[in-house]
C-alpha cells in the first residue's frame, strides 16, 4: 500500500526536486495547518525535518556554479617570467584562462616591430601551465565588436590587466571599454623585468663579433660591451627600474610542489634557456614525452658565461629558473645544477634518462673540453633529441641587431612611459 501511495505522488516529488523551496513551503505551511491526516499524509509530512536534508542536496544538484573565465591580452614577445606571472594572477582570478596574443601588424603600428613571430609567440603562451585557451591576433585595443566577440563567443566574465597603463597612440586607455561596463579586473606588474627591459640588457651586452659580423650594415652602439647580464645592467642608462627581487614564495607560487613517484621514470635535461623562447618550449615537450617526469637543470650564471661566451646569459639564473618552472611539461628544476652530470647526481636524483637536443649555443674555444655528459653515456641512459627548432638566444639577439634603429627608437619611446609609471607607483595589493 505504501509503494503504491508513493507513485501515485510522483509529481508532487518531481516538484520537490526541480522547485524545492516551493514544494517546501507547501509542506512546511500543511504541517503548521494540521493537514497531515488529508491528502498530504500519503507523503508522511509528520517526518518532514528529516527531509530537508535532501532538499538541500537536490538545491546543490540543480544550481551548479557556472566557471568564470577570464581574459587576458598581450604582445608576449620576448616571453619572460613577468608574462608567466601576469597569467598566473590572471589565473587565479577565475576558473578558466584565455589568453589574447595580438598580432605582428597591431604591435607594429602600436609599439614597434616585434622580435619574435606570431608562430614563435603562440608556442610560448600555449606551453604556460596557467593557460587554457589562445586567441590569435587579437587586437591591441578592446573594441566594441571585440569586446561584444569576448563576451558572447567566449564568455568572457572578466578582462584582465596589469596596474600599468596599457595607451594607445592617441594616448587613450586601451581598456576603457571593459572598465565601463565593470568588466575589468587589475593585477600586481611584476618588478624588474618588461620586453623593453630585455632589448636593451641585449643592445647593452651583445658586442660579440659572431653576433655582429654577420648581419649587413649593423653598427655597434657605443654603449654595447662584452659582458654578461649582471655588469649589463649595472650600466646607468640600461635599465629604468627596480632590480629583480626573488623570494622563496614566488618559486613555491610557480612550483609544481610534487615530487616523483617511487616507481617514475625521470628525465633529466640541462642547460642555460636563456631569453627562454619557442625552442626551449618544443624541446622541453619532447623530453617530458619520454617519462613520467621531467627535472631540468639550470646553469648558473658563471657556468653559462664560461662555457658559452662572454656576453650570455642575458638573464639572471633566477628568472631563468621561473621561466623554466612556468612551463607545463617541467615538473621540477635544479637552481644552479653543474655543467658535469655526475653518476652521484644520477643516483640522488634517480634519473633515468639523460637528454641534450641537437640546437645549442656553441663556443669554438671549448671544442676539446670534457664531456660533460660521459657518466650517463657510459650507463647507457644518454640519448639526443632533434631540437624542433632552430633557435639560439644568440639568434634572437641578432634580429634585434639586425633592427637596431628600430629597436633604439622604441625603447627609448617605452623607457619614458616606463618612468612615468615607476614615479607615480602605488601598491596594488595580491600577487
Amino acid at each position: 500500500m505504501g509503494s503504491m501511495e508513493y507513485d501515485s505522488h510522483n509529481w508532487i516529488w518531481d516538484g520537490v526536486y526541480y522547485y524545492p523551496h516551493f514544494f517546501g513551503g507547501i509542506m512546511l505551511t500543511a504541517a503548521v495547518l494540521g493537514l497531515s491526516t488529508s491528502y498530504f499524509s500519503g507523503i508522511g509530512v509528520h517526518y518532514l525535518p528529516f527531509y530537508w536534508p535532501d532538499l538541500r542536496l537536490f538545491h546543490k544538484k540543480k544550481y551548479v556554479k557556472k566557471p568564470v573565465r577570464v581574459y587576458m591580452d598581450g604582445c608576449f614577445d620576448l616571453m619572460h617570467y613577468g608574462h608567466a606571472n601576469a597569467l598566473r594572477q590572471a589565473k587565479a582570478l577565475g576558473d578558466v584562462l584565455v589568453v589574447g596574443v595580438v598580432s605582428d601588424e597591431e604591435i607594429i603600428a602600436n609599439k614597434g616591430p616585434p622580435v619574435l613571430s606570431m608562430e614563435e609567440r603562440l608556442v610560448l603562451v600555449k606551453g604556460l601551465k596557467w593557460v587554457d585557451e589562445v586567441i590569435a591576433n587579437a587586437p591591441y585595443e578592446i573594441t566594441e565588436q571585440f569586446m561584444s566577440r569576448l563576451f558572447n563567443e567566449h564568455q568572457i566574465d572578466f578582462v584582465i590587466h596589469g596596474d600599468d597603463p596599457c595607451l594607445l597612440p592617441d594616448g587613450t586607455d586601451a581598456y576603457a571599454l571593459a572598465k565601463k561596463v565593470g568588466r575589468y579586473k587589475q593585477i600586481k606588474r611584476t618588478e624588474g623585468v618588461s620586453s623593453t627591459d630585455i632589448v636593451g640588457r641585449i643592445l647593452s651586452s651583445m658586442k660579440d663579433t659572431q653576433v655582429v659580423e654577420n648581419v649587413s650594415n649593423a653598427t655597434v652602439p657605443e654603449p654595447l660591451q662584452t659582458t654578461n647580464a649582471t655588469q649589463a645592467q649595472e650600466k646607468t642608462g640600461s635599465k629604468t627600474q627596480v632590480s629583480f627581487l626573488p623570494t622563496s614564495r614566488r618559486i613555491v607560487q610557480f612550483s609544481n610542489g610534487k615530487g616523483p613517484g617511487p616507481n617514475a621514470r625521470v628525465v633529466y635535461i640541462d642547460g642555460a634557456f636563456d631569453l627562454f623562447h619557442a625552442g626551449h618550449v618544443e624541446i622541453l615537450r619532447s623530453a617530458r614525452k619520454l617519462g613520467d617526469f621531467l627535472l631540468v637543470g639550470i646553469h648558473t650564471d658563471q657556468t653559462v658565461s664560461e662555457h658559452r661566451g662572454n656576453n650570455l646569459p642575458i638573464m639572471h639564473l633566477h628568472e631563468r629558473s621561473l621561466s623554466v618552472l612556468a612551463c607545463r611539461y617541467v615538473d621540477e628544476v635544479i637552481i644552479g645544477a653543474p655543467w658535469e652530470v655526475t653518476k652521484d647526481m644520477i643516483t640522488t636524483f634517480n634519473i633515468s634518462l639523460v637528454v641534450h637536443g641537437t640546437i645549442a649555443e656553441s663556443n669554438p674555444l671549448l671544442k676539446d673540453s670534457p664531456d660533460p655528459y660521459s657518466a650517463p653515456r657510459s650507463m647507457g641512459i644518454f640519448c639526443t633529441l632533434d631540437s624542433p627548432k632552430n633557435i639560439t638566444t644568440t639568434s634572437v639577439a641578432k634580429r634585434i641587431i639586425a633592427n637596431l634603429e628600430a629597436y633604439k627608437k622604441r625603447n627609448a619611446k617605452k623607457e619614458e612611459s616606463e618612468k612615468r609609471y615607476y614615479a607615480g607607483k602605488t601598491f596594488v595589493s595580491g600577487d
